[in-house]
């Protein structure tokens, strides 16, 4: 971090009277500097891998596209606001309704792209999307009142979701899929990391669907309908192998009503369906309460196409307040393990 005002002042002495400029950076790669009133794809397109794309403070109306591998496209801060754009605009990240794309192909996927710095506000769909990708990372971002997902990420390995804020968007404040658009079986990510976000205000804090191999760690969630969602289904490989450790998930009792995929969810902590493996652990999860199906602190919930939970280890978590109750299993008999948990509730009873 303290390398950034020198950064900035470098590039900026750099770009002095031009429209658009450019400074040789380290190893040969160049920095360019946007400044309100530019366009941040002319810049990116422009870049080459390695370079990095800084945009200092103000509005920019616009969507983004990144298919470069090795780009780095940051702000100088919150001050960076990404809106779309007054005008239709062209492109199809504009067109689906995201404010920044990052966009691999099957065959390819595009590595190494770090987003950083910024908000991304009022888009449709999703504030930052990315498909295909190796490596992204995506760190102090704040995504807020998005009509889908803040933060989205389909089809990937080995991503970074560090220091975020997500806020008020219409569905997941960080979503996380092997796929949106078929079924297919779980996708093993490589380890992807969601570290130290705040979570809030949205349908779902964090949603992580049809995946193996990744670990939610350290985040804040409150405020929204359901803290964190595990979702698998009948497809193979299954969905598990997901670690969800030492983040703090409370007062999660926003109402949101039901859709054609999911039932009305109110004052759900963490709900884990249809996955295998998966590792809840020392956890903070403090007075969530409502009345949905899936309501209470953690809960294996059965799946609407009928797969079982199974092998899942719920252990040395901290929970209160939560209601119906703090430990909910619908998955009875399916060797799902309760240990050394701190609560004082359970549904059935025995498992606190």
């Amino acid at each position: 971090m303290k390398k950034y005002p020198f950064v900035y002042l470098a590039c900026t002495a750099a770009v002095v009277g031009a429209s658009l400029g450019a400074t040789p950076a380290s190893a040969g790669h160049m920095t360019h500097v946007v400044h309100a009133g530019q366009s941040i794809q002319k810049a990116v397109d422009a870049a080459e891998s390695g370079d990095t794309v800084l945009i200092t403070p103000g509005t920019y109306r616009e969507s983004v596209t990144v298919t470069t591998p090795g780009l780095t496209l940051r702000g100088v801060g919150r001050g960076v606001v990404i809106e779309p754009a007054a005008a239709k605009a062209a492109g199809t990240c504009a067109a689906g309704g995201n404010g920044i794309c990052v966009v691999g192909t099957k065959e390819r996927k595009v590595e190494d792209v770090t987003l950083a710095s910024l908000t991304v506000t009022g888009f449709t769909r999703s504030g930052v999307y990315a498909t295909a990708t190796d490596g992204l990372t995506v760190r102090h971002v704040t995504a807020v009142k998005n009509g889908v997902w803040g933060i989205a990420q389909e089809g990937s390995v080995r991503g970074v979701f560090r220091g975020n804020t997500a806020r008020d968007n219409g569905d997941a404040g960080l979503f996380l899929a092997n796929t949106i658009s078929a079924e297919q079986g779980a996708t093993d990510t490589g380890g992807t990391l969601v570290e130290r976000n705040r979570l809030e205000g949205n349908r779902i804090g964090v949603t992580v669907r049809r995946l193996r191999n990744l670990t939610v760690t350290g985040n804040h969630l409150t405020g929204n309908c359901a803290g964190v969602f595990v979702v698998g289904d009948e497809n193979k490989p299954r969905a598990g192998q997901v670690t969800v450790a030492e983040n703090r998930i409370v007062r999660n009792n926003k109402s949101c009503p039901k859709t054609a995929r999911l039932d009305a969810l109110q004052g759900s902590g963490i709900v884990l369906t249809g996955t295998e493996d998966t590792l809840i652990t020392q956890n903070v999860i403090r007075d969530n309460a409502g009345t949905s199906p899936l309501s209470g602190g953690i809960v294996l919930f059965k799946s609407f196409v009928g797969t079982a939970s199974e092998r899942n280890r719920i252990s040395d978590n901290e929970l209160s307040g939560n209601s119906p109750a703090d430990l909910v299993d619908q998955e009875t008999g399916k060797a799902n393990t309760f240990e050394a948990n701190a609560c004082q509730v359970s549904r059935p009873a025995g498992l606190c």
